[in-house]
């Protein structure tokens, strides 16, 4: 009986959150914020991180694919802070702008460059939890996954 391949397994695992996310974003028509892209990036390098692995194995893949994780999984708890109203989101996604000493031009040139879509709005949610929350969890296993994977291979 083969071993379970650790690595892989939390490499596809990023793979199936990104095409997860680009099914929301492309087929259901929701557009992501700033900090949904932010998530996606860890995810894009622990996908990365799987394929060189598969061709070289080495420790040092495993723990940068556990960290690229848990990045994103740290992102999605932050996201999910400022979705809930615990922590202040950036202020070109979360409508945090000092508007008092802006001049009506500028109050007009800020609006028409902000961002459709707001990181401090929940678009969906699933069992009480948003998309940045399921992330933050998956995330985090996904990170357990790749610690798994640096433990087989001692």
């Amino acid at each position: 009986m083969r071993p379970i391949n650790w690595a892989f397994l939390a490499a596809l695992g990023s793979a199936a959150l990104l095409l997860g996310a680009l099914f929301f974003q492309y087929v259901l028509g929701m557009a992501p914020c700033a900090l949904c892209y932010w998530q996606r990036w860890p995810h894009l390098a622990a996908v990365g991180l799987g394929a060189v692995l598969l061709v070289v194995p080495s420790p040092v893949l495993a723990v940068l694919g556990a960290g690229a994780a848990a990045t994103s999984g740290g992102i999605g708890i932050y996201h999910t802070g400022v979705e809930r109203g615990w922590f202040d989101g950036p202020s070109a996604c979360s409508g945090n702008i000092d508007f008092s000493n802006l001049t009506a031009g500028e109050l007009l040139d800020r609006v028409m460059a902000a961002p459709v879509v707001r990181c401090d709005e929940v678009p969906w949610e699933m069992l009480g939890l948003s998309m940045a929350s399921w992330n933050a969890v998956l995330s985090f296993v996904l990170a357990g996954m790749w610690l798994m994977a640096l433990r087989q291979r001692g």
